[in-house]
């Protein structure tokens, strides 16, 4: 029913960041940058179509039919029951982080995150000039990754700490958190007066055993201090459309965050994005189960490879579909390593130190692509083993 064998030929695509080229080095496998090699639902493609032939782009805002979709999605999809006045959108997740930083902080103030993760949460934290605090993830003998809570509270009392930036599912590690552990974590914020901005921008990519719970439904008083950022943009694979929805419950932050948003000269979402998003809400359930059974036979395939070397070790991977590959036991440096993928292999994978402390030595590994694709990457990565 649906085509998730086909390989669409990006490499012509003007500005096309995951197939850009790399000098020197001919038809690399790119599986680098978190977006996808997947067409959207046929019913998106549809919908903006339908609105480009209209040839007119005018100021266009979302109405009470797009929050109810958007409403419906988090009710069926995580159980999530969702005021519609609650929703604020955005250009994108990384925009409405760096809204919630400078709405909730000030210069100087403490912000903590918890690396390995995605860089930009480092990177919007120094930009807009405030301390970053790091708790760094433990991992146990099987490679799964927990927060360190003793670590991570006391990094909180001795910094001071203002905001904490979380991210669920975790981009690298591939974390889907448990009840327990998301309790233990607000737990700790609440009696810190830390608010939390939770990037739940992967939570659709959930594998079977396990189940995304969005922070804000731990309770009301988790709720209070929470800032949840959602979007249909890694879902559907409309990332270059930046579309976000984020839900904040609290009116004292839901208004500063409008506030901080208003700063920044931002008015409205653009016509295209949200006819893709309103389309995506409405039709993409069918398409979005299809594809993570598809994901997970990836996954699959992925883990039977590296079984087979003890030279990487593949971290469980519980959601997202994004893999994080232990390569220290080839014993060389992190620039030695990309280089190592990249030109030996013809296979550009992403550094792992890019992701902060704990991420030297690992290499970030995309396996939204066709089986096909992902084979042949697995076939050059074994002439490096």
């Amino acid at each position: 029913m649906f085509d998730f064998d086909k390989v669409w030929d990006r490499r012509d695509d003007p500005g096309d960041i995951k197939y850009s080229p790399v000098e020197g080095v001919e038809d690399a496998v790119p599986l680098w940058v978190a977006d996808m090699d997947f067409k959207a639902p046929a019913e998106v493609t549809e919908a903006l179509v339908k609105a480009s032939e209209r040839g007119i782009f005018g100021y266009t805002a979302t109405d009470e039919e797009y929050d109810n979709l958007v409403v419906a999605w988090q009710e069926k999809r995580h159980g999530w029951a969702v005021n519609p006045e609650h929703i604020l959108k955005t250009p994108g997740v990384v925009f409405a982080i760096s809204a919630a930083i400078r709405a909730f902080t000030s210069e100087g103030d403490s912000v903590l995150v918890c690396q390995p993760v995605y860089p930009p949460f480092t990177g919007i934290t120094l930009a807009n000039s405030r301390r970053l605090v790091v708790s760094e993830l433990v991992a146990d003998e099987n490679g799964v990754y927990s927060v360190d809570l003793e670590d991570f509270e006391r990094k909180i009392a001795d910094n001071d700490v203002k905001l904490f930036i979380f991210c669920s599912p975790h981009n690298p590690v591939g974390r889907v958190w448990t009840w327990k552990e998301l309790s233990a974590i607000s737990r700790i914020c609440l009696e810190h007066n830390v608010i939390i901005v939770s990037d739940e921008i992967h939570s659709d990519f959930i594998y079977p055993g396990n189940e995304h719970i969005p922070m804000a439904t731990i309770s009301e008083e988790v709720a209070d201090i929470c800032v949840t950022c959602t979007a249909p943009s890694k879902t559907f694979n409309l990332a270059g459309l930046q579309i976000s929805n984020i839900i904040v419950e609290n009116d004292d932050l839901r208004n500063k965050m409008k506030m901080s948003l208003g700063q920044t000269g931002y008015g409205c979402l653009n016509t295209l994005s949200i006819a893709a998003a309103r389309a995506a809400y409405k039709y993409g359930d069918k398409w979005l189960d299809a594809l993570i059974a598809y994901l997970d036979e990836n996954k699959a395939m992925t883990e039977s490879f590296f079984a087979m070397t003890d030279k990487i070790v593949l971290t469980p991977a519980e959601g997202t579909y994004l893999l994080w590959l232990d390569c220290r036991n080839f014993g060389i440096s992190d620039k030695s390593l990309e280089e190592l993928f990249l030109r030996e292999a013809g296979v550009r994978l992403q550094g792992g130190a890019e992701f902060g402390a704990g991420g030297s030595g690992f290499m970030r590994m995309n396996i939204a692509c066709p089986s096909s694709v992902l084979r042949r990457a697995l076939t050059r990565i074994n002439k490096i083993l």
